[in-house]
């Protein structure tokens, strides 16, 4: 492994990756670490660089995007989105995950298009790629915001709002948990899950993340993380077009 590319991945000689244990479908908590898909794809890039790792652990979406924004970790796993994009090189995405609605039974509400209306106040995750995502498609409604995707349900079920948004495998449980809830129909949109580096990285360390990520989904590296930790739901990032910019087709 050149020399030039581990410091470029890693210039303190440590793989640092930032792991969101805010979303169980990729990582969850367990004491101060975590476990899940997006662990298991940080110590395979590690393995490939020759690297130690340290996973860097946080509770939300947002602050896990900071820590590689302000170099206080090496590598991450985000959701694309075009404003994450202004300081982070995206591969290509490794797991596709559905963001859904949820309203309380009876609601007036009863689908997708529904929502934006004026009155409406949409609870969501603050800084979460669904928080970005409804920011710029949200015409009429309003967002109400709280501190964490885990708090979404409990803000929900205190009134703050007339829709629950975020991850549909999470919202699922939720709707099980209590029975005055449902889910609408269908989704709002694709949550992209993929691997970042900061662009000052270089771009022979984007193009190798990207590289790394296209070869686990070929292998079925992905697959076998997603049945070794029993998630259901999420589809797999199909194979990209290396010619194009994983942003392209956001907005």
């Amino acid at each position: 492994m050149p020399t030039a590319l581990q410091h470029a991945f890693a210039p303190s000689g440590t793989l640092r990756a930032s792991i969101n244990t805010g979303n169980p479908i990729l990582a969850k908590a367990v004491g101060t670490t975590a476990t899940g898909v997006s662990v298991d794809l940080a110590h395979r890039l590690a393995d490939a660089l020759d690297l130690p790792i340290e996973l860097v652990v946080f509770s939300t979406a947002s602050h896990s995007v900071q820590a590689v924004e302000q170099s206080q970790a090496d590598i991450g796993f985000f959701a694309v989105d075009p404003l994450r994009g202004q300081q982070i090189a995206f591969t290509w995405p490794y797991v596709l995950i559905e963001g859904a609605y949820m309203v309380q039974e009876g609601s007036p509400i009863e689908n997708n298009a529904a929502v934006d209306v004026s009155g409406h106040r949409v609870i969501v995750g603050k800084g979460t790629a669904y928080d970005l995502f409804l920011t710029r498609h949200l015409k009429q409604a309003t967002i109400h915001r709280v501190d964490s995707s885990q708090a979404v349900v409990q803000a929900f079920l205190a009134g703050e709002g007339e829709v629950a948004a975020g991850v549909k495998q999470q919202l699922i449980v939720d709707s099980i948990n209590h029975s005055s809830l449902k889910l609408l129909e269908g989704r709002f949109m694709v949550i992209e899950q993929a691997m970042g580096v900061h662009k000052s990285r270089g771009p022979e360390a984007s193009a190798f993340l990207r590289q790394f990520v296209e070869r686990a989904k070929a292998e079925g590296f992905i697959a076998a993380a997603l049945d070794r930790h029993q998630i259901n739901g999420a589809g797999i990032g199909k194979e990209a077009d290396p010619t194009e910019d994983p942003l392209s087709h956001l907005s």
